[in-house]
């Protein structure tokens, strides 16, 4: 079911929804947001309508993404919560300067800003020779990240354990799906499965502490390990979406073959957030 479908259901159906989405009982979220059950039953088979306040603490405890909070204001016939701005807006200006500093301070290392349907953002100078020999129009705005991963005709070939970093992948968006019901997620998630899969598919280690990915470059094969920041108290849609996915060599044959590139890759144009027909720096 996708969110647009669910934003023209009753409140009580769409908190009900949530709630199994989460697995949690009526007694526990109760318990949780500190009503009686009876009360959340009468909100949920629409007897009641939640108050503001009520709503509020309600999505807190599920967890509900804001973008989806707003949606449930307005089933409850109260105005949207959360603003939504475009990146590009200047009430965003701090953000867009304190992303572009994580995305410059983590040089020479490859670093870049997704949104919610992993949609390229901005990026660092270290992305670009990763770049090399993708299909152009998998660089055509808007890049979406997980495709340029996957395609076979993106970064995917020089991927050494496709298999174990294409499982990794589709596994976080899987889970995104099931976190969001997010049809744009969904449907990406479908394609993304059907691209062909490794021959050969390499467990996981099971003594790993992360899920490593192993490039193929022209100085050999790099090994990295991948983190991902978001802003600690966003109050605004957009900025609640924003991710920097940030990698990190994984042995020091990596950091200086990195580091090597940094000084060759010193021409390339900065990182810009990628707007109308922007393309990926040094591409």
């Amino acid at each position: 079911m996708s969110t647009t479908v669910l934003s023209q259901r009753p409140i009580g159906e769409q908190l009900r929804d949530w709630r199994m989405r989460r697995h949690l009982s009526q007694l526990d979220l109760a318990n949780l947001a500190e009503i009686s059950p009876r009360h959340l039953s009468f909100i949920e088979t629409g007897r009641s309508i939640p108050s503001r306040a009520l709503l509020l603490r309600l999505s807190d405890r599920l967890d509900i993404p804001l973008r989806e909070r707003n949606r449930l204001f307005t089933a409850a016939g109260y105005a949207p919560m959360y603003a939504e701005r475009s990146l590009d807006d200047e009430a965003l200006a701090t953000a867009r300067r304190a992303v572009e500093l994580v995305l410059r301070g983590h040089e020479p290392y490859p670093a870049l800003a997704i949104d919610r349907h992993w949609r390229m953002q901005a990026a660092n100078r270290a992305l670009a020779p990763f770049l090399k020999g993708v299909a152009p129009t998998l660089l055509e705005p808007p890049i979406n990240v997980l495709r340029l991963s996957l395609h076979p005709e993106g970064v995917a070939p020089r991927i050494a354990n496709l298999g174990q970093w294409r499982s990794h992948l589709l596994a976080r968006l899987r889970k995104q799906v099931e976190n969001t019901d997010d049809a744009v997620l969904a449907a990406l998630l479908e394609e993304l499965t059907a691209y062909p899969a490794p021959a050969h598919n390499e467990e996981v280690d099971a003594a790993a502490i992360v899920v490593p990915m192993r490039f193929r470059s022209e100085a050999g094969e790099l090994e990295f390990l991948s983190t991902t920041t978001v802003f600690g108290t966003p109050q605004e849609v957009t900025l609640s979406e924003l991710a920097i996915e940030s990698f990190f060599p994984a042995n020091a044959k990596t950091a200086q073959v990195l580091r090597t590139l940094s000084l060759v890759g010193r021409a390339l144009r900065p990182f810009p957030f990628l707007g109308g027909n922007r393309r990926v720096p040094g591409t």
